[in-house]
């Protein structure tokens, strides 16, 4: 008699495991497979696709997944950015992109995730999906050191990405979008656990 599979009662780490189970070895692959799971699950604020076009999400999963089979990402609704907020992004994607490690093109896509992300309301790192704070710094680490390595209060990282672009431009009294509507606000450069 055949044994009954193992069925994970976590459908988000199944769903994970399985990715991971045919990754391609390629870094970032630990994070995209956490977002996706995540998103898969209703959990994070990613859009559609992961907020990337449909061509360049194909790409990505391909490239850390190979040959796994994965259903469209697409839940219906797209809760892509606001148009509004296009210079924001802009402004986003020159900050990132000038911090790349310069280690492969998947910064490209990690870029534009860490981007989605910042548009939603929570934490980045909840936003994305990703299960905890530490994957996040992580993340920065492989993919922005100098970014990373600049973040010497541990601030908390949407907040410290849009305190870099207000520095930038010599604001001095800036916060995240979302900062006003976070219940966590009061404890933003205190050290995280999870």
């Amino acid at each position: 008699m055949a044994q009954p599979a193992l069925i994970l009662s976590d459908p988000r780490e199944a769903i994970y495991q399985s990715l991971i189970a045919s990754a391609s070895g390629e870094r970032n692959h630990d994070a995209i497979a956490a977002i996706y799971a995540s998103w898969r699950c209703g959990l994070g604020a990613m859009p559609d696709w992961l907020g990337l076009e449909p061509a360049a999400f194909w790409q990505m999963m391909e490239w850390h997944f190979p040959g796994h089979s994965l259903p469209p990402a697409v839940r219906g609704a797209d809760a892509g950015a606001p148009l509004q907020r296009s210079d924001e992004i802009e402004d986003l994607r020159t900050l990132l992109l000038g911090q790349r490690a310069g280690n492969g093109d998947d910064e490209l896509w990690i870029s534009d995730l860490l981007i989605t992300g910042c548009m939603a309301a929570d934490h980045l790192w909840q936003d994305l999906g990703l299960w905890n704070r530490r994957q996040l710094s992580a993340l920065m680490e492989r993919n922005f050191p100098r970014l990373a390595a600049a973040n010497t209060k541990d601030m908390k990282w949407k907040k410290f990405l849009y305190k870099q672009l207000c520095d930038t431009v010599g604001v001095y009294t800036c916060r995240a979008p979302s900062c006003e509507r976070c219940a966590d606000y009061h404890a933003c450069f205190v050290p995280e656990e999870a």
